[in-house]
């Protein structure tokens, strides 16, 4: 990350992606032992993204 309160990344080669999954709770569950995994890392951050806002950003709610 450039900063580590945003979410402009800084190399788009080295993404990690963890998965797709079907619902918000077993992402965050994947999100958070990812997260907990990678802890000592300031550099290093894991967001759930939400696929449709990036299909259909407008109707982003």
């Amino acid at each position: 990350m450039k900063d580590p309160q945003g979410l402009e990344f800084e190399n788009l080669d080295e993404i990690h992606v963890v998965g797709v999954y079907p619902d918000f709770a077993t992402a965050k569950t994947a999100w958070k032992a990812e997260a907990q995994r990678t802890v000592d890392d300031a550099l290093t951050k894991y967001v759930v993204v939400h696929l449709h806002r990036l299909l259909e950003p407008e109707d982003a709610s």
